[in-house]
């Protein structure tokens, strides 16, 4: 029985390998053919949409996870056709090939889908509102899958992070070892949630003997912001010995550290429904801070 990775060499995508292994046997695909470990691995390029229907077919999976994506936001805004070929007519591709194979698809969508001027937590059905072409490309790709017909797993996450790969934190211990003072936008709030935590919710949910088909928000509970994540780093990290001190951190607004693209002020999602649906019970964003920083 096997289980189709696209994306292996990303943080969720590693995180995935590990998780998925009870699935069946995982066969990843990444673009250069080689996973982070210098394994080989098969090749798929979603530049080229049109080419993973030889993947699909070759491999003949039972299920097909895929967490392969653009994301370079700020890049993805004088880069639209190729956000677009990644993140909308690839995961369209796929989708089709699932759908008349009659084989279940995981694909992940972000918080960028909303424009971040709610003042509660997003549920599923709330309107959805991009605000650049990462966004856009991303409801796209979530808008062709369902177009698709088959059975799909849609889980919209935010602010993934991992012990390993380029990410928020990584690079706030990075900078934080070299700095005094840091200065961090403190009015966009949204939920750190570790890689690990969204693969291995996913596997429960391919699990669950119900077989549901839908779209579900998958973070961690709680929310701050990415200046309260900062503090959060620094403190953790210093409590297990993995920092000397921590640096100051002084909040900024997002008006003082402009960007290309425009990032929602408020990404909270709720994650009422994937409990209910599968009955799992999410931790909060702190207790995943405690976890990853104890693995780097």
């Amino acid at each position: 029985m096997r289980v189709l990775l696209f994306g292996g060499n990303g943080q969720l995508g590693q995180e995935l390998l590990r998780a998925l292994a009870p699935l069946g046997t995982v066969v990843a695909t990444t673009r250069s053919g080689s996973l982070a470990d210098g394994s080989p691995c098969e090749v798929a390029d979603f530049d080229q949409p049109e080419t993973l229907v030889a993947v699909l077919d070759r491999v003949q999976p039972y299920v097909v996870v895929n967490a392969a994506a653009y994301t370079a936001v700020d890049r993805a805004e004088g880069e639209r056709d190729a956000a677009w070929r990644t993140n909308a007519d690839a995961p369209g591709v796929i989708a089709r090939w699932c759908a008349a194979a009659g084989v279940p698809f995981v694909h992940y969508s972000t918080d960028y889908v909303f424009d971040g001027q709610g003042k509660r937590p997003y549920g599923e059905e709330d309107p959805t509102a991009p605000l650049g072409v990462y966004g856009e490309s991303k409801l796209a790709g979530e808008d062709a899958v369902r177009a698709a017909g088959g059975r799909h797993l849609i889980f919209r996450t935010a602010w993934v992070y991992a012990p390993h790969s380029a990410n928020f934190l990584r690079t706030m211990l990075r900078v934080g070892a070299e700095r005094d003072v840091l200065r961090v936008v403190a009015d966009q709030v949204g939920t750190p949630t570790p890689a690990a935590l969204i693969a291995d919710v996913t596997v429960q949910a391919l699990q669950h003997p119900a077989g549901l088909s839908g779209t579900w928000h998958l973070t961690a509970q709680g929310e701050t912001s990415w200046h309260g994540f900062a503090e959060a780093i620094f403190a953790e990290a210093v409590a297990q010995g993995k920092l000397a001190r921590a640096p100051t951190v002084e909040a900024i607004t997002t008006a003082e550290y402009p960007t290309p693209a425009k990032r929602p002020a408020y990404s909270h999602l709720d994650v009422a429904r994937i409990q209910s649906d599968f009955g799992i019970v999410l931790p909060g964003w702190q207790d995943g801070l405690k976890r990853v920083v104890a693995q780097i």
